[in-house]
């Protein structure tokens, strides 16, 4: 059992009965009580304003931790342990004498973590109301992404928490951030001279991101067609993924050293002209195809769907940083719901030998490629040439990979689900996977002037049949520049 380094909290979830909180924040939760990493004197409290009994709140919480825990995990006693943390309080957010009989049951608690899994809209009426029961200055806010639907909405949203809440107690939550594969891009980078000496324009060819989802809106419709996948998954996951791959070093490993130089590279991100929106960013929508086998719907089919939307569920762009590290080093961004797998990768490719000595046939063979898996198996592939073995194949060359499989290598230990390293890194008071105000607004602003160029052209997304990569001009998109989207079949 790991030695406690957390201190004793009271960890107050808002939005207890919600699908975050029950799929994801208890098992995580459980999980890091279950290896010793919660403080013994630490408590859980799930506040929701649903009516019903705290009896049958509680059960409803337990039935959810067997259902998204392992059976294996589920040992008696760690699951009456981390039981016997957990209170249910009723609490309308919005009504501020609640919030008196919160303090209550905090009581001279030192520290509170406050875990906002609710819409940002109430963001600010839950920090006010805190405040007036007196229950900020020993708190610390975890806000939860979307941070509002634009740069305007996100400003107000964060003025809103910042009137009670310093940006060294905000801990603005990108689950992405928390996992395994991404923490490891900061040592594989700048642990490793092979890599960080050729981690520039001089020695890369361009880079691709993709995070691709198989599913389609699963009841999120309100939401989603509000927001569209470049929102919902461009502005915050796939920025922050390129922001670690080509940030520069930072001074050391503090929270702002790093978040310092994320922002350089959001504010390096050239804008789109009216041509190069054109060119360089395709947004589809996905209609009726085929997943897994089974027909599925388009997205205009789906229940309680607006016929009319233009929201895209897919978008793929080429991004370009203006500076010296990365000047003419295109990063290619891919991102879209019912794609034919779910897949999370980056793969930077490196360019090609300055003089080529083999078979003519076999030249678009030579690049060495480092690939990035973040689901569904986290891992780090090195693609490189050599000699292919036999007697009769002379020197035919062959692509093969340097691996790490995290599951493989790692067989004896679970790799622990992003959100109990975030919760963690909370409960220690360590900001360096979380996101700075700057960077949500940098990033924002980029993605706004997207979102302008799109409504002032008029386009309609493109359709992309459900099962399949997304729109042909996706894929006109990269092999427009020579190159093609790796691994797609």
């Amino acid at each position: 059992m790991p030695s406690i380094s957390t201190e004793p909290c009271t960890f107050a979830l808002f939005g207890a009965l919600g699908d975050l909180a029950l799929r994801k924040l208890f098992p995580a939760l459980y999980q890091l009580d279950r290896a010793g990493l919660v403080h013994e004197n630490s408590r859980i409290l799930a506040l929701a304003r649903e009516a019903g009994t705290v009896q049958e709140h509680l059960a409803n919480i337990e039935e959810h931790l067997r259902k998204y825990v392992n059976d294996t995990q589920l040992e008696p006693e760690h699951v009456d342990r981390f039981l016997a943390r957990l209170s249910y309080v009723h609490v309308d957010f919005l009504r501020p004498e609640d919030y008196h009989t919160l303090a209550e049951v905090v009581g001279d608690a030192e520290l509170m973590i406050a875990y906002f899994a609710t819409p940002a809209a109430v963001y600010g009426a839950i920090c006010e109301n805190l405040a007036r029961a007196g229950l900020v200055e020993r708190t610390r806010a975890v806000l939860e992404k979307p941070i509002g639907h634009s740069l305007e909405s996100s400003r107000r949203v964060n003025a809103a928490v910042a009137q009670f809440f310093p940006e060294n107690r905000v801990y603005r939550i990108d689950h992405y951030l928390g996992k395994e594969t991404v923490q490891n891009l900061i040592a594989l980078r700048f642990a490793n001279s092979l890599f960080e000496t050729q981690w520039n324009q001089n020695y890369i060819s361009h880079v691709e991101i993709t995070v691709a989802e198989k599913v389609g809106i699963e009841g999120r419709w309100g939401y989603f067609d509000q927001a569209g996948q470049l929102r919902d998954m461009i502005q915050n996951h796939l920025l922050q993924l390129l922001c670690l791959i080509a940030m520069d070093p930072p001074a050391d490993l503090s929270a702002d050293s790093i978040r310092d130089e994320k922002v350089k590279v959001l504010k390096a991100l050239a804008p789109f002209s009216a041509e190069s929106l054109h060119q360089q960013v395709v947004r589809g929508q996905y209609i009726a195809g085929y997943s897994e086998g089974r027909p599925v719907p388009g997205y205009l089919e789906e229940e309680n769907s607006n016929t009319q939307s233009d929201t895209e569920t897919f978008v793929a762009l080429r991004a370009d940083i203006r500076n010296w590290r990365w000047a003419g080093v295109p990063f290619y961004l891919r991102t879209g719901k019912r794609m034919p797998q779910k897949l999370s990768q980056i793969v930077i490719h490196f360019k090609e030998p300055p003089h080529y000595i083999f078979a003519p046939e076999q030249r678009m063979q030579i690049s060495n490629k480092l690939i990035i898996r973040l689901q569904p198996d986290e891992g780090i592939s090195l693609r490189v040439m050599t000699k292919d073995q036999g007697l009769d194949k002379g020197m035919q060359l062959r692509s093969g990979p340097l691996q790490l499989n995290f599951s493989d290598t790692y067989r004896s230990a679970r790799i622990p689900d992003a959100y109990e390293r975030l919760l963690l890194e909370v409960m220690q008071g360590n900001q360096n996977l979380f996101v700075r105000e700057d960077e949500i607004e940098y990033a924002w602003k980029w993605c706004d002037q997207l979102i302008a160029g799109w409504k002032k052209s008029g386009d309609a997304p493109k359709p992309y049949a459900a099962g399949s990569w997304g729109p042909m001009s996706s894929i006109a998109l990269i092999t427009r520049d020579g190159r093609s989207w790796y691994g797609d079949i």
